[in-house]
């Protein structure tokens, strides 16, 4: 048994003998980009720090000698020789790499849910190469020959090997992507995805507790990073907090209870707006209201935020009241016409 140390957030992975670096940083819950597992692509290359590690056999093309020589390696390949290996990966110096958006991915749609009486569930299944893409991204939906303008909705799950893809999506009052969801697309329909878009995806090797604050559709992406979190064993507290008008509004009541059972570290707490909760210890009120009687301090917490911009903006100010730090501090505001957010060149993967 060796030990792979995340640099310089100092987390420790094990990694079983004859394992590598790759499967172990999986195994964890850790989602080093990677393509090929076969020593090709160079998607999963990071610099060594410290120890020793077989490199195993890999293409001069996807590491070069000069590469080798600086201390970089192939972590699909590479397995740890020494009892510890220490790599340079995921911190706020070393942001992850993000995958380069592709359009106009096939898609089916395999099962609709009714969340809400406005939110419905779409499940999506890739006809061809999946989508690869960060916990807290998003993609683009719609059908521009038919007059349906695109529009953008954040994926509600973490990555799976199958490459399904949730989306949960509000219907807006005058909103014709949405409507057009909402009335044409069931169980068999043939749609195109564009995407992955956005930044709202935090430091994967972050260790402070966790409060994510949603409302609505908003609660979207924090599912998809909570999952990703709770999947790779976070230990640290983790609070969701989901703002709803009513009790109708509120969803995924069931899959929130299981993680609490599931997962000792994990507290849920809805809270209403519009009328009295029906538990007696259930919480009323905004966010921004009742924030203050959970916490006394948050200054040691990441914190999560998606919603409407005034709603993001409320609660960010009020986490900031109780010490939350900026840098600390990861939102997404939904706007009726979000455009597509590319990051910089200098943040994608080079999938040539």
């Amino acid at each position: 048994m060796s030990c792979i140390r995340l640099h310089p957030s100092g987390h420790v992975v094990e990694a079983p003998q004859g394992a590598t670096v790759l499967e172990a940083l999986e195994k964890a819950g850790y989602a080093l980009p990677n393509n090929c597992r076969a020593g090709a692509c160079g998607e999963c290359k990071v610099k060594v720090l410290e120890g020793q590690y077989d490199q195993g056999f890999v293409l001069d093309m996807a590491l070069a000698p000069e590469e080798r020589m600086k201390g970089f390696g192939l972590m699909c390949m590479a397995k740890p020789v020494s009892s510890e290996l220490v790599i340079e990966w995921g911190t706020a110096d070393a942001k992850p790499k993000l995958f380069p958006p592709r359009e106009k991915q096939p898609y089916v749609v395999t099962d609709r849910i009714a969340r809400t009486p406005r939110i419905i569930e779409l499940r999506l299944r890739p006809t061809r190469e999946a989508m690869r893409y960060w916990p807290g991204q998003y993609v683009m939906l719609g059908d521009a020959e038919a007059g349906v303008p695109l529009r953008s909705y954040s994926v509600a799950n973490a990555p799976r090997n199958d490459g399904e893809l949730v989306l949960q999506i509000t219907r807006q009052d005058d909103g014709r992507t949405s409507a057009w969801v909402h009335e044409k697309l069931v169980p068999g329909a043939r749609i195109e995805v564009s995407g992955p878009y956005g930044t709202f995806i935090g430091d994967p090797s972050v260790e402070t507790p966790v409060l994510c604050m949603a409302a609505g559709s908003g609660l979207a992406p924090i599912l998809a990073l909570t999952e990703a979190a709770l999947r790779r064993s976070y230990s640290d507290p983790v609070t969701l907090l989901f703002s709803a008008s009513t009790q109708a509004d509120l969803y995924d009541a069931g899959m929130m209870s299981w993680w609490e059972a599931r997962h000792r570290n994990f507290r849920y707490r809805p809270t209403l707006t519009r009328e009295q909760p029906a538990d007696a210890k259930g919480l009323h009120g905004r966010i921004p209201a009742v924030l203050p009687t959970l916490f006394k301090d948050l200054s040691r917490h990441s914190i999560f935020v998606a919603g409407s911009p005034a709603f993001v903006d409320d609660c960010v100010a009020a986490a900031k009241a109780l010490g939350a730090r900026q840098d600390l501090i990861h939102t997404e505001g939904y706007f009726p016409q979000n455009p597509p957010q590319t990051p910089p060149a200098g943040q994608l993967l080079d999938v040539r």
